[in-house]
C-alpha cells in the first residue's frame, strides 16, 4: 500500500444518519440553491446531466457554468469548509460553512452573486423533499457540524472511486458519475439503448417532464445516499426501469443486501461495505450482481454492451 493511502476507517468513515441528521437536512437545502442557479443558466442535457455536481478532491463541484461569454463555478469545500464562487475573469468569493439558517446562506450566495456581476433567479422551493420551505424562508434547517460533513464527503470519494471502476466496464451509453442535489445521491446509470414506456409518475416534488425525461431508456441505476428521505440509514442503492419480471428475485451479492419491495431496488447497507475487509471489492460485487439482475432479466445485449474494466494508462483492446 501506498504511504500516502487513506487508512479503510479514513476512507470509509462512520456516517450514521440519526447522529448528523440536521446537518445533512441543512447540507441538502444549500446545495440545492446553487443546483438550481445551474439549472437557470445551463442548457438542458438528457437525464438532467446539465445540473449535476461533480466529486472533488476537497468536495463537491458545480463544473463551470456559462454566464454570457464568461463564466463561473460554485463548490463546496468539506476541508477548509467553505463555499466558493469563482468567476472565470478571476473574480473569488468565498463564504464560511457554519452553522447558519438555509435563508441566511440564501440570501448570502445571492448576494455574493450580484456583487460579482452574476443576475440570476431561481425557483426557491426546494424539489424532492416533503413540506419544502421556500429557501428564503428556511430558518429551521440551520445546523452545520464540520466533522460529519467531512467524513460524508470521504464516503461519497470512496463510492465514487468503486462507480467509476464499475462504470468503466461498459461500452454503451452511461451517465458520468455524478451528485443529484434533488435527491442528494451519487448515481452512475448505464443504458441498454432500448427505448422505455413513458413514467407514469415521479419523485414528490420534481416535475413529471423532467422525471419522464431521465427514465425514457431502459436503465440500470446505482449509486449511495446518506439515509434521507425515509430511509434512516446510509446505503447503497440499485434499481431498474423499466423494472424486468424476475429483478426482484435474482441471487445478488454480498451477504446483506437485499430487495425492498416498497422502494423498488436492491440495498446494501453502507456499514456493509465499511467494515468488510475489503470494502472496494464488497460494493463491487454489489454492483456487479445487481446490474446482471436487470441485464439478464430485460435481455440487454450484453456481449456487446460491456467489456472489460479499464486499467490506468491501457487503452482498451480492440480488433
Amino acid at each position: 500500500m501506498d504511504p500516502h493511502d487513506s487508512t479503510p476507517s479514513e476512507a470509509w468513515p462512520p456516517i450514521p444518519y440519526k447522529e448528523w441528521e440536521d446537518t445533512c437536512s441543512t447540507l441538502h437545502m444549500w446545495t440545492q440553491i446553487a443546483g438550481k442557479v445551474r439549472f437557470a443558466l445551463t442548457p438542458w442535457v438528457n437525464h438532467s446531466w446539465s445540473v449535476v455536481f461533480y466529486l472533488t478532491s476537497r468536495g463537491l463541484t458545480t463544473s463551470p457554468i456559462p454566464y454570457g461569454r464568461d463564466s463561473f463555478q460554485m463548490g463546496f469545500d468539506f476541508i477548509d469548509h467553505e463555499f466558493a464562487i469563482a468567476r472565470s475573469d478571476g473574480g473569488l468569493t468565498r463564504l464560511k460553512l457554519q452553522p447558519q439558517s438555509v435563508a441566511d446562506f440564501y440570501a448570502a450566495v445571492m448576494e455574493a452573486l450580484e456583487h460579482m456581476g452574476i443576475r440570476v433567479h431561481i425557483d426557491r422551493v426546494p424539489n424532492e423533499v416533503a413540506d419544502p420551505i421556500p429557501f428564503d424562508q428556511d430558518r429551521k434547517h440551520s445546523s452545520y457540524d464540520a466533522e460529519a460533513a467531512h467524513r460524508f464527503w470521504r464516503a461519497l470519494l470512496s463510492s465514487h472511486r468503486v462507480l467509476s471502476e464499475f462504470r468503466s466496464g461498459f461500452l454503451g451509453k452511461v451517465s458520468p458519475v455524478h451528485f443529484f442535489w434533488g435527491s442528494f445521491d451519487l448515481a452512475v446509470t448505464r443504458f441498454s439503448g432500448k427505448k422505455a414506456p413513458l413514467l407514469p409518475g415521479g419523485p414528490p416534488g420534481l416535475p413529471l417532464p423532467v422525471s419522464r425525461e431521465a427514465y425514457d431508456h431502459e436503465v440500470s441505476s446505482a449509486g449511495f445516499w446518506p439515509g434521507n428521505g425515509g430511509l434512516g440509514y446510509p446505503s447503497f442503492y440499485s434499481y431498474s426501469y423499466p423494472e424486468p419480471k424476475g429483478f426482484a428475485d435474482f441471487p445478488v451479492g454480498p451477504k446483506g443486501a437485499f430487495y425492498d419491495k416498497g422502494l423498488k431496488q436492491f440495498l446494501l447497507p453502507y456499514d456493509v461495505v465499511r467494515t468488510a475487509p475489503d470494502p472496494e471489492s464488497t460494493l463491487l460485487e454489489f454492483l456487479e450482481s445487481t446490474y446482471r439482475a436487470a441485464a439478464e432479466n430485460a435481455g440487454w445485449d450484453r456481449a456487446a454492451l460491456e467489456c472489460q474494466r479499464g486499467r490506468p494508462g491501457v487503452p482498451r483492446s480492440v480488433g
